[in-house]
């Protein structure tokens, strides 16, 4: 016998009701409501006893229906607004990213405008952000797409393009061309290992293939971009990395990893990352209004940004660590450290940087590459977060002491 019901209004018009019993039956357990699905067209019946499989796909869609996020590129099926999206969002929070999106498309609303910026002004637009080689690919592929009269309407076509991968390939066709394909990013991993209880390492072929598999199998006929959206949610903000609410999920009870107490230790990762520390030493140089600069070259992962003197280059010798303030001021003894190990995290390295402060009274010939900028300048010139950080510092110091 029917105790209670509860009706969830989920996108496209359907409606998800939950049935709960006052008492096991043959067919029905109380602890479990029976789920019945509506539409405009058709009735659907379906038990929890049903695969998970099954359950799987409509359970995401009523929470996305309630709990989806509100996000700009979710509007609209252009190409070009989810592509810039999907770039911008790589290894990178939507709250973060957000006001980034925002800029290109105001600075840059189409591609073909994109495709014909200097890399430093799309550099400079991009600074703070990090991972700079997006920036660089993006402008490329965004010339790629006005070279082929347009972007590419499927995954596979997609990730002829500088940058994209199969996952940013997969979200473009489905969000804005309605490809199935399922979307398969960090979130759907954690979310598919811990419902399904897959401890196949998320860093390794096989276990991709299997995921990957997995996803495609999940994906339904119809809504599967909302789908695809609803499941990356899911994974944003309900099945998160840490200390997920999972009394609150409206997966809980069928979900592996909640049932056999594995919910933080999956996904697994076979692969840890190694973490190489490095110090760096940089000198600001002040003389009349300037400041002394150079461009990073190819081959690192600040390839094309700015950055004050290194005092290596400075003084044209190796420095002992410990000894640089000293070794700075036998030479000029005016240098003032207004930065001591400031600690930058990357994913590969854990920079210590230190940042001393030389006014000049006499010019001096800087050693290549680099250049005098003026100061008031300088902000026209793309930097790393780190540069931008110390250059902040020196700035809190020159005020204090002007």
């Amino acid at each position: 016998m029917i105790s209670k019901s509860v009706s969830l209004k989920c996108p496209n018009d359907y409606f998800l009701k939950f049935y709960f019993f006052k008492r096991k039956s043959a067919f029905y357990d109380n602890r479990k409501p029976f789920l019945l699905i509506t539409s405009k067209e058709k009735t659907l019946s379906l038990r929890l006893n049903m695969s998970k499989e099954q359950q799987f796909a409509p359970t995401l869609l009523a929470w996305y229906g309630i709990n989806g996020r509100e996000l700009p590129w979710r509007k609209t099926t252009n190409p070009y607004f989810i592509w810039l999206s999907e770039i911008i969002l790589q290894q990178t929070r939507v709250e973060q990213g957000m006001s980034y999106w925002h800029k290109f498309v105001e600075r840059y609303g189409t591609v073909e405008q994109l495709a014909t910026a200097s890399e430093d002004a799309v550099l400079l637009l991009w600074q703070g952000l990090g991972y700079y080689f997006r920036a660089r690919n993006m402008r490329v592929a965004a010339q790629q797409v006005v070279e082929m009269g347009g972007f590419p309407t499927t995954s596979k076509e997609l990730q002829q393009l500088k940058g994209v991968g199969v996952y940013t390939a997969s979200a473009i066709a489905s969000f804005a061309f309605n490809e199935q394909v399922a979307v398969v990013d960090g979130n759907v991993y954690r979310v598919l290992a811990r419902y399904f209880g897959i401890d196949a390492p998320i860093d390794d072929r096989k276990g991709k293939e299997l995921f990957e598999q997995l996803a495609q199998r999940l994906l339904p006929h119809k809504d599967s971009a909302q789908y695809n959206q609803a499941i990356m949610d899911f994974g944003a903000l309900q099945c998160v990395p840490a200390s997920p609410n999972c009394m609150q999920c409206p997966l809980m009870e069928t979900c592996d990893a909640f049932r056999n107490n594995k919910v933080a230790a999956l996904p697994v990762k076979q692969k840890k990352v190694k973490k190489q520390n490095v110090l760096l030493n940089y000198v600001y140089l002040q003389y009349k209004g300037k400041t002394a600069l150079m461009r990073r070259g190819k081959g690192d992962i600040w390839n094309g940004l700015w950055q004050p003197l290194l005092l290596e280059d400075l003084l044209q010798q190796p420095i002992e660590p410990s000894t640089e303030c000293k070794t700075l001021q036998k030479h000029y003894p005016q240098a003032v450290q207004v930065v001591k190990e400031l600690k930058h995290l990357l994913t590969h390295r854990t920079v210590f940087a230190n940042m001393f402060f030389i006014r000049l009274e006499q010019e001096i010939t800087l050693p290549e590459p680099y250049l005098w900028v003026k100061e008031d300048e300088i902000e026209q010139y793309a930097h790393s977060r780190l540069v931008e950080l110390l250059l902040e510092k020196v700035r809190d110091y020159l005020g204090a002491n002007h």
